[in-house]
């Protein structure tokens, strides 16, 4: 038997794939706290969580995204063992896609509203309409990776389904901004009507092309005018239909307010009865966010909540309002998106249950919070109290004093072994952890505990209860 060399062997750098990432502590607790912040603001307007499997059935999120969105889906390999099967089966020329039916029948989740729809038609006669859920969970997929673009990364969802009053869409207006707010992010809210897309479609004669037309207008924000009419070209738009589309985009980018923009697209649209339904409901949401406090309608005012005909998101199940939000002082992709969805549950089966939702980001909004230095400085605080460890009787005396602490709501360590009293303030220090409790021999006799203020350097005694009260901030 050849014996192996270690020496020779080659030793494989362990790595993770593109578009993933590992967290550490830090990146956990600030992670942590954008979820927090989230969830409290999904709770306060009275929505409840669920959670979904990682995957669905392929046939569940095929076609729900557009022809782009399903070749993102990430495909599971069917178990067993299928190569006989195709070898049998199919002959030389076939394409990837052919072949994917007969390998694949599951798929990781690409988003969470499609599997909200499946799961409330699924349990349709255990909930009551309107529901109102919130979801936070990973979603995957196959896309280039690159800045604020990963393959699994976290959305925060939140959708209210069995009711098609405009107040939902106020509502996550409202929630929108009080999320952004309690993060400290200035943001610009972007809203559209998919009804108004296909009144300009309509009146351009060219529903035909709809979701080509939408997909590149899509990108309008992004593009030159000479780069829309190579996009447009390039779709097998005629000569005269770019003239006409890149005539009408010269003409939204130059009007400066929303009621300019509505006018123009009320015009345009005058002959279309869809696209007229689009503008009455983004002129009743705009309405309503008039009559609320200064709070919510001064970010109409401040332009912060922007009409903006361009914005089309590339999910075919949008049927009403479509919303986008962008951070203000980053370059950064939109960081919460949504819209209203008439029919999604009709595919499931279940027809004529309309719903609207938004998704936040969490990824993307952690980068916008990381760039621009927006993390609260104690997000790193986990630990409150540390009892350092001098000896094993004094370990013993502490094991006490940090169950009492615990009892009482503090987040306490006991060093575990003995060390250099230095080494441990560097390990408090490394940690954030604000309090030291220090128990000697003349502690142990005088029932006291020298606490040193890590931050201050200050050092007191005082009794456990005295401690417990410190670390509360209920003392001085």
């Amino acid at each position: 038997m050849q014996t192996l060399n270690k020496k020779t062997m080659a030793i494989t750098k362990p790595s993770i794939p593109k578009g993933t990432r590992d967290f550490g502590s830090t990146e956990m607790i600030n992670r942590n706290y954008i979820f927090s912040a989230i969830r409290s603001v999904f709770r306060k307007y009275g929505y409840k969580p669920i959670e979904t499997p990682a995957f669905e059935n392929l046939s569940t999120l095929n076609g729900k995204y557009g022809e782009e969105g399903d070749r993102l889906i990430f495909k599971i390999l069917n178990s067993g063992d299928f190569l006989p099967y195709l070898l049998e089966n199919f002959s030389e020329g076939k394409t990837s896609a052919q072949f994917a039916k007969h390998i694949s029948e599951k798929a990781l989740r690409y988003d969470l509203t499609v599997p909200f729809a499946r799961y409330v038609v699924m349990h349709q006669h255990e909930i009551s309409f309107p529901f109102k859920r919130y979801q936070i969970q990973p979603v995957w997929r196959a896309d280039r990776p690159q800045k604020g673009r990963y393959r699994e990364f976290y959305q925060c969802d939140v959708d209210v389904i069995g009711s098609n009053s405009l107040l939902n869409e106020l509502e996550l207006i409202q929630l929108t901004i009080d999320i952004f707010k309690k993060l400290n992010i200035s943001v610009v809210i972007k809203i559209n009507n998919r009804k108004i897309l296909e009144g300009f479609a309509e009146s351009l004669g060219l529903m035909d092309k709809f979701n080509d037309f939408t997909s590149i207008l899509d990108k309008f924000d992004k593009i030159t005018i000479q780069e829309t009419k190579n996009e447009l070209h390039n779709k097998a738009f005629a000569d005269n239909e770019i003239h006409k589309i890149v005539e009408v985009l010269k003409n939204m980018r130059q009007l400066d307010s929303n009621t300019k923009k509505i006018d123009y697209v009320k015009e345009f649209c005058k002959t279309s009865e869809i696209g007229l339904k689009g503008i009455i409901e983004i002129e009743t949401i705009f309405d309503y966010i008039k009559s609320l406090p200064v709070e919510y309608s001064g970010y109409l005012t401040s332009g912060q909540i922007e009409f903006d005909f361009s914005l089309a998101r590339g999910l075919n199940y949008y049927t009403g309002a479509i919303f986008e939000v962008k951070a203000r002082n980053v370059t950064m992709g939109s960081i919460s998106g949504g819209g209203r969805y008439d029919d999604l549950t009709g595919i499931f089966g279940l027809p004529n249950v309309s719903g609207v939702g938004i998704s936040f980001g969490a990824d993307r909004i952690y980068d916008v919070l990381n760039e621009l230095n927006l993390f609260p400085k104690n997000t790193g605080v986990t630990s409150q109290l540390l009892f350092v460890n001098l000896g094993a009787v004094e370990e013993k005396y502490c094991l006490a004093l940090a169950a009492e602490a615990r009892i009482h709501g503090i987040n306490t360590e006991l060093f575990p072994h003995t060390a250099k009293l230095k080494k441990q303030l560097d390990y408090a220090n490394a940690n954030h952890i604000p309090y030291v409790a220090i128990v000697g021999t003349d502690e142990m006799s005088s029932n006291l505990i020298t606490v040193k203020n890590m931050q201050s350097g200050e050092q007191m005694e005082m009794n456990i209860k005295k401690l417990i009260e410190l670390v509360k901030g209920k003392l001085f």
